[in-house]
């Protein structure tokens, strides 16, 4: 199971980078893909979208069942990730880098501080395992 210690994590499965031109990346991690299985559909937002923490703006669907995804921080969509629509299998080849799912402006960067760490998130696995 990969974790990277450069980014953070959410007990819900998504990860963010560190903060880059003011917004973090999101996707979802290494153990999420896994446990979805051949992922075979992604519905991304709407770029603009006025997000909070928590609330669900993205579906991956697999092969076993259909998974939100949420927003770790507060702030606004910048980007998303249109080659999954193609290409949704990327999510499951490469979780942490063309895999991921869109970009947030988050309305205080600090927010990222307050999501967990790899040692963290390892342990937040471990119990799900």
């Amino acid at each position: 199971m990969d974790i990277p210690a450069s980014l953070r994590y959410a007990r819900t499965h998504e990860w963010t980078s560190e903060l880059e031109a003011d917004v973090v990346t999101v996707g979802i991690t290494d153990f999420a893909q896994d446990q979805l299985g051949d992922v075979v559909f992604v519905e991304l937002p709407e770029e603009g979208a006025r997000v909070a923490a928590g609330d669900a703006l993205a579906v991956v669907e697999s092969v076993k069942t259909a998974s939100d995804i949420y927003a770790p921080v507060a702030g606004t969509v910048k980007a998303v990730n249109t080659e999954l629509e193609a290409a949704p299998e990327k999510i499951n080849e490469e979780p942490y880098g063309g895999g991921w799912l869109f970009r947030i402006e988050p309305d205080d960067p600090a927010d990222r501080d307050t999501l967990l760490d790899a040692d963290a998130y390892r342990v937040v696995c471990e119990e799900e395992s």
